[in-house]
């Protein structure tokens, strides 16, 4: 059961971009270099991607289940998990209520930015949730690796958190959709890996466990005397 609901963790995030990247460079009028994936949303063929938003946030609300069952001890057992499902909360939130028609799409609909409606904020606030969560749960995490003596690992948490922050925060409108999926790229795929490294432990999933933490730091430490 518990490698089940990490599985779904697993492929939340390459399911949501490689879902949104096909609809990208497939539906007729959209443009990623100017039109965010929220967008995808409307039209048509809208729902193939409201499907996107909530199934990929179930899947990791899910995922969020079986991360919290494995880590039982250590720092970062509670919020990690609680903070990837606020990750999955959000893209469920964004599928629910969906962005406003802008920028000329889907076709017909008028250029320049959106009014701003009821719905279409709400699709924001769902984003921002999944992105916030998704990089407080590398802080959080990278404070859990530190803590076991993986430096490897803490410093790809830091590394993805500050790469996406970098990327969506980069003073270029003009780019702003494309680093949007390129930060959740990021982040989802930081995620992916440690579902996979959890998973990859067994069925007791001790690997991040401290027990495993502190075999490492005796080991070393006797290595060194």
């Amino acid at each position: 059961m518990k490698r089940t609901l990490l599985g779904c963790g697993i492929v939340a995030g390459p399911l949501f971009i490689a879902t949104s990247l096909t609809q990208a460079f497939t539906r007729r009028g959209f443009d990623l270099a100017q039109h965010p994936i929220s967008l995808l949303s409307l039209g048509s063929l809208g729902w193939v991607q409201i499907a996107n938003f909530v199934i990929s946030g179930v899947l990791y609300v899910v995922g969020a289940v079986g991360l919290r069952l494995s880590l039982q001890d250590g720092r970062g057992r509670t919020w990690g998990p609680l903070l990837i499902g606020l990750t999955g909360s959000g893209l469920i939130i964004a599928g629910v209520f969906t962005a406003d028609p802008g920028a000329g799409f889907p076709p017909g609909a008028p250029a320049g930015a959106p009014t701003m409606s009821w719905h279409g904020l709400l699709h924001e606030i769902g984003f921002m949730l999944s992105f916030i969560g998704a990089i407080a749960m590398c802080v959080v995490l990278a404070r859990r690796y530190a803590a076991l003596g993986r430096r490897g690992w803490m410093m790809a948490a830091l590394a993805a958190a500050v790469a996406a922050l970098i990327s969506a925060g980069w003073p270029d409108l003009n780019t702003l959709s494309v680093r949007l999926v390129i930060a959740t790229a990021i982040l989802f795929g930081f995620v992916t890996a440690v579902f996979i490294q959890v998973l990859r432990q067994g069925s007791s999933c001790q690997h991040l466990g401290t027990e495993y933490g502190a075999g490492i730091l005796i080991s070393q430490s006797g290595g060194r005397s």
